[in-house]
């Protein structure tokens, strides 16, 4: 599913009216039309229900008032008030405004005044309210008057229906400069917008709706920006089929070079998650001294000891030993738990040159490339890098805070300068691929802020990658089915104490509830 800005959104709808020849007023209509379908989902019966709907002066507020119509057609008590002058309304709006007062129902303007106590009363007796104040088109923080009612409403303790987006919350960038509607559910109209995907914006929109207001389905197709909101459809589009005579060759050979002494649980992890995803052949290669430990821990999973300094970090000596084991595998996934001994730094910075299959590039390995990242140019096969903000932070000679700020275009800038697919990890991941996609991952949860959870990511990924998806779709993928397990473990455990174990044990579950939407 496509996502766009309010600027983007705003030239499909004129697109729409001028060059198909859509008129305004029925995708006013179209619009009311779907938010009432919603309301009466979270009302069961509508007839005899009391709806406050609150207004503005744009098309947000008439799309408010259309609502208003149907809702008392269909036998709701409906109230509407006003927060800008009803002088001000104009246009379709202004066309809805007419049709309510000829049905002979009243504005209550919150204007002039205080407005505060009117609200309260009206509310005592609402079961639910309609936001309908701001569109897409608000930046920055609502006039002080507003505010306070805003802060009233958000505390009555009745379900709001935000209509496009949640007053208050900036659509290009899910900013908020409080106050801003805490929504239950928001129904937006034919893309959904970035603030209502990335946080905290996510957080403010509660439940989100898509809803279809006829706008012709060509023209977001084709004018539409290639940045998608990653669905379980397109996933189970993506993945490829299992043919009933296929035997484990088919499904990829990876190779997970991973650990150093105290850190093998990393290694562990990476190539667990890899045979969970459903590669046929995992091989994990550490340091000597440390082969032991892995052939206890796993047991699916093939281990390979790899040259080493004696104290359980790689030594320069296993680049050419992993660049032979590479001759019979299908992706690399090198770098968690390796540590940051410069000798492993080194053997990094060596290595990824003279790869020749794709690469997942991951914690140590990334950190090896800090002040080195011209290195990645040099890599003539696909890599996709798995940052968190401090490692993308590290790469890119900036601040943590200068990551989070903007991630989209910090994930996009790496994709295109150093010819990765940058996966940036955190609350809604971002995939950004060196053509100029973008994807953003709506799946995860708190719970999966925990030690190892970045390495069952990478081990996602290089499987998928193994098995023939290309490298953005594989990360963006991953993350999907990575942060779906999460939740599915979040679901039977609770967020407190879940582990990147626990998703690991999910990741099946995961991949056939996915399969079973075919």
């Amino acid at each position: 599913m496509r996502v766009v800005t309010a600027e983007e959104m705003k030239r499909l709808d004129q697109a729409a009216i001028k060059e198909y020849g859509v008129p305004g007023l029925v995708l006013m209509e179209n619009a009311g039309r779907q938010v009432v379908e919603v309301i009466g989902d979270v009302l069961g019966i509508v007839r005899g229900k009391v709806v406050t709907v609150f207004i503005g002066k744009g098309n947000n507020g008439g799309d408010g008032l259309v609502i208003a119509r149907h809702l008392l057609n269909m036998g709701a008590e409906v109230k509407v008030l006003a927060l800008a002058g009803v002088e001000e309304i104009t246009g379709d709006a202004a066309v809805n405004l007419e049709i309510w007062r000829k049905m002979g129902q009243k504005i209550y303007s919150l204007h002039h005044g205080d407005g505060i106590n009117i609200v309260r009363l009206i509310l005592m007796n609402s079961e639910l309210i309609v936001d309908a104040i701001y569109g897409t088109g608000f930046r920055g923080k609502m006039e002080e008057k507003v505010g306070r009612i805003v802060e009233v409403l958000n505390g009555s303790g009745k379900p709001i229906i935000a209509v496009d987006i949640p007053s208050g919350l900036e659509a290009n960038t899910g900013r908020v400069n409080e106050p801003c509607i805490q929504a239950a559910h928001t129904v937006t109209f034919a893309l959904p917008k970035l603030g209502l995907i990335l946080e905290p914006g996510a957080d403010y929109a509660g439940e989100l709706h898509v809803a279809d207001i006829s706008i012709p389905s060509v023209l977001l197709e084709k004018e539409a920006p290639q940045r998608y909101l990653i669905t379980e459809e397109l996933v189970r589009d993506w993945l490829p089929p299992r043919p009933s005579a296929a035997h484990k060759g088919d499904f990829g050979r990876v190779l997970v070079v991973a650990g150093s002494r105290g850190m093998t649980g990393a290694a562990s992890l990476v190539g667990e998650a890899a045979l969970r995803s459903g590669s046929g052949l995992i091989t994990v290669a550490v340091p000597e001294t440390l082969h032991d430990i892995l052939e206890a821990k796993l047991t699916e999973v093939m281990t390979v000891p790899l040259p080493d300094t004696g104290n359980g970090n790689l030594s320069l000596g296993a680049r050419q030993r992993i660049l032979s084991l590479l001759e019979g595998v299908n992706v690399l996934a090198l770098g968690p738990g390796l540590s940051t001994e410069p000798e492993v730094a080194t053997m990094v910075r060596e290595l990824l040159p003279l790869v020749r299959v794709p690469c997942v590039l991951d914690a140590d390995g990334l950190n090896a490339l800090a002040g080195n990242v011209e290195i990645l140019r040099k890599i003539q096969t696909p890599v996709v890098i798995t940052p968190h903000p401090g490692e993308m932070a590290r790469l890119m000679g900036v601040t943590t805070r200068e990551i989070q700020e903007d991630r989209l275009s910090v994930a996009s800038k790496a994709a295109a300068s150093w010819n990765v697919v940058a996966l940036l990890k955190g609350a809604r991941t971002v995939v950004a691929a060196p053509g100029g996609a973008i994807y953003i991952n709506p799946t995860g949860n708190p719970g999966m802020a925990t030690a190892g959870s970045g390495d069952v990511l990478t081990g996602i990924v290089a499987s998928l990658i193994s098995q023939g998806l290309d490298p953005a779709l594989a990360a963006s993928a991953g993350a999907y089915i990575h942060g779906m397990a999460g939740d599915m473990g979040a679901r039977e455990k609770g967020m407190i104490g879940l582990t990147a174990g626990d998703i690991i044990t999910y990741l099946p579950a995961a991949i056939r509830e996915i399969f079973e939407c075919r």
